[in-house]
């Protein structure tokens, strides 16, 4: 799951898939393609949203993607159009290239919808936030 900052989208989106293959042989990461928030937890108001539903996600801490993430994961889960084009930078070959998805495709296949960010956003948009990530989840995890 990739982000800009990896403190709001990625890791809430790395705490619901995490909930739904709990118990099966699956990793599942999360990554910021700027490196504003290495070692910081999520922001608070992800950490709410995640609680209300009733995962915890505050032990997760913001790291930046890498080329190597490619080798590490069959699937790279992007939010939006910018972390599409700073991810795909970062690829080696088209192997890795094709790793390389919109989250929101799994809901709306082929078309490339943006997660908002919700970071200048008040709590409704978290909420928001959460339902349209387990969403997608739900149809991550029953392909795997």
């Amino acid at each position: 799951m990739v982000c800009l900052g990896n403190i709001c989208r990625s890791p809430l989106a790395e705490g619901i898939l995490r909930s739904k293959v709990e118990g099966k042989p699956i990793l599942v990461d999360s990554a910021g393609t700027g490196n504003y928030h290495v070692g910081d937890p999520p922001d608070r108001r992800s950490i709410e949203i995640a609680k209300k539903y009733g995962l915890d996600i505050s032990n997760l801490r913001g790291r930046q993607f890498t080329a190597t993430d490619f080798d590490t994961f069959d699937l790279i889960y992007i939010m939006d159009e910018s972390n599409y084009t700073n991810v795909l930078r970062l690829a080696r070959t088209e192997e890795d290239k094709a790793k390389v998805r919109f989250i929101l495709d799994e809901v709306y296949p082929g078309q490339k919808f943006n997660v908002p960010d919700p970071y200048h956003s008040e709590m409704h948009a978290f909420e928001s936030l959460f339902r349209m990530l387990d969403e997608a989840c739900n149809l991550i995890a029953s392909k795997l």
